[in-house]
């Protein structure tokens, strides 16, 4: 009953006031719609941010791709230039460093384009998170443009434009990653042979008993571990800078003059803010790293199941 009365006299929060808890679920959120589309079965396939995101982000590199190697496929080219360069140490890295090392050199040029492919889509889709163009064209919509609400360049200004921080785009790489486990497994032994190497030969009968479920259930977490710690580490670095640079318009409120909130941000916001992102830089270096790092150690078991 105290707990009741304290709640109603509690004063309510100030019109207006900053909500930094809104603020960082606005921007990572997929929610607002672009293209509002019908729903089928029940599922809304309305295109939202992340999606326009993923089919930039692909789009973007296949075309960007397929222009460096058919620029330097010409006949007056021999000397490959910078951007072939770059592109020839991508494609090295991957094959020399992951794909060879865990899937061997027999399968290597199976497997390669695809783990190649998962390597540069998913560190072009982090990179991209990286930039703020959104954010500039908020500003430039809100001194400049003006443009309507519901319409599409307004729709572009909500949400966080990171789609691999979105739990169902790294859920379909994931799988795309799963699948590519079962059929490497079942091209080298078979389907029914494949499913049999998941468990070691030559054990009691009685041990297949647990040990069979217990290895169905560690090929079925292999996709949720993917799908969980690509989307929550880029997720979580926006939500880091986001909430230290909220102490900023927090201290402003509390203390009711813009300058203490700008003492704040000088001192203490905008340098640990600046140190994240820096550290975002290398987290977008390395979740492109362990996810294709990881899919290539899967596919290497399902290929070399006698060792």
């Amino acid at each position: 009953m105290q707990t009741e009365l304290a709640q109603a006299h509690t004063p309510p929060p100030p019109a207006g006031g900053f909500d930094a808890g809104e603020v960082i679920l606005g921007h990572v959120s997929n929610s607002h719609p672009l293209i509002h589309l019908p729903p089928i079965f029940g599922i809304d396939f309305s295109v939202t941010k992340h999606i326009f995101m993923l089919w930039l982000v692909a789009v973007g590199v296949f075309v960007t791709v397929t222009w460096i190697v058919r620029r330097y496929s010409r006949p007056d080219r021999i000397v490959p230039d910078k951007a072939m360069s770059v592109l020839e140490i991508g494609v090295e890295f991957v094959r020399n460093s992951i794909i060879e090392p865990y899937v061997g050199h027999h399968w290597s040029k199976t497997w390669t384009p695809l783990l190649l492919s998962l390597f540069v889509f998913i560190l072009c889709a982090n990179a991209i998170g990286l930039v703020p163009i959104f954010d500039v064209l908020a500003l430039a919509d809100h001194y400049l443009i003006h443009s309507p609400e519901g319409s599409f360049f307004k729709g572009l200004l909500h949400g966080g434009a990171t789609a691999t921080g979105n739990f169902n785009v790294t859920a379909g790489l994931a799988m795309v990653s799963f699948f590519t486990i079962i059929i490497a497994g079942t091209r080298q032994y078979g389907f029914f042979s494949h499913l049999k190497n998941l468990v070691p030969k030559g054990l009691p009968g009685p041990i297949y008993i647990l040990l069979v479920p217990i290895e169905l259930l560690g090929l079925l977490v292999r996709p949720f571990a993917l799908t969980m710690r690509l989307a929550a580490n880029m997720t979580g670095g926006h939500i880091a800078v986001l909430a230290i640079l909220s102490f900023v318009f927090i201290f402003t409120e509390m203390l009711g003059t813009a300058i203490g909130g700008i003492g704040i941000g000088l001192v203490f916001s905008v340098p640990l803010a600046a140190a994240v992102s820096g550290l975002e830089i290398i987290v977008v270096l390395v979740q492109a790293y362990v996810f294709t790092l990881l899919s290539a150690v899967f596919v290497g078991m399902a290929v070399h199941a006698d060792h």
